[in-house]
């Protein structure tokens, strides 16, 4: 199989994964600065964006998507990279981590330290984004996406400042949560997921955004029990997606963690 990516900038080797039911260009708010110090690599995971579905019969889970991973690695020539993940990702990037195929490990918000009634909310409020963006008609949401109320209506679950996101950005990411052929496989295979290993000899840094409406902040302390060494981050004033609430503290963490 393929999968699509963008890479830009000159350094060591960071790749970023977005989460479930967004694209790579949910880092675009990061990416510039980043690619000062980095060569950014930043993916669509299978079944999202415009890579392809993984192969029939293939399922959704950490060991399957993380091979996918490292393979892409090694294919484009990224050795044992940095790597920085948002909720789905995060949890992508904490199993990179485990498995000894990077450098660093940032996890923002990621999922996978959740209790069974927080991850029955976090799904739930999932599917009730995709049944969403399923039943609104483009011209619609391009409509919406021309007011600073519209992009709130849009995108208010994921970001805590969407007035701050672009009206053509608003577009894509909604379209790409009701076209992510994944979405439903990758929700039924972390039914069960919960991340419970420590992640020894990486600087790994665990970041939650203070005004996090999917992934409760708490998640964070117990990410924090788990890989003890990890350093806890609060990201004041940030939602479940950080990038772009607040760009310029994102791409610090990250840079930080890596270096």
């Amino acid at each position: 199989m393929s999968v699509a990516y963008e890479r830009t900038g000159a350094g060591e080797p960071l790749l970023l994964l977005h989460g479930i039911g967004h694209h790579r260009q949910a880092w675009d708010p990061v990416l510039s600065v980043l690619a000062v110090e980095r060569d950014v690599t930043a993916i669509d995971l299978p079944g999202f964006g415009v890579s392809p579905e993984l192969p029939e019969g293939l399922p959704y889970d950490l060991p399957t998507v993380g091979k996918v991973l490292g393979a892409f690695c090694e294919e484009v020539g990224l050795d044992r990279p940095h790597v920085a993940g948002n909720s789905l990702g995060g949890l992508l990037a904490l199993e990179l981590g485990r498995e000894k195929l990077v450098r660093s490990v940032t996890a923002l918000s990621p999922a996978g330290f959740w209790t069974a009634g927080e991850r029955r909310y976090a799904f739930g409020t999932l599917r009730a984004m995709r049944r969403a963006a399923l039943s609104m008609p483009v011209p619609l949401i391009e409509r919406l996406s021309h007011s600073a109320a519209g992009r709130t209506a849009l995108t208010s679950t994921i970001y805590a400042r969407p007035g701050r996101r672009s009206p053509a950005a608003v577009v894509a990411e909604t379209l790409a949560l009701r076209e992510a052929t994944g979405f439903h496989q990758t929700l039924a295979s972390g039914g069960s997921v919960a991340f419970t290993d420590d992640v020894p000899g990486l600087p790994v840094t665990v970041a939650w955004g203070s005004r996090d409406r999917i992934l409760l902040r708490r998640q964070g302390i117990r990410a924090k029990h788990t890989i003890p060494e990890a350093r806890l981050v609060r990201l004041p004033g940030c939602g479940h997606v950080p990038m772009n609430d607040d760009p310029a503290l994102v791409a610090r963490v990250i840079l930080d963690t890596s270096r």
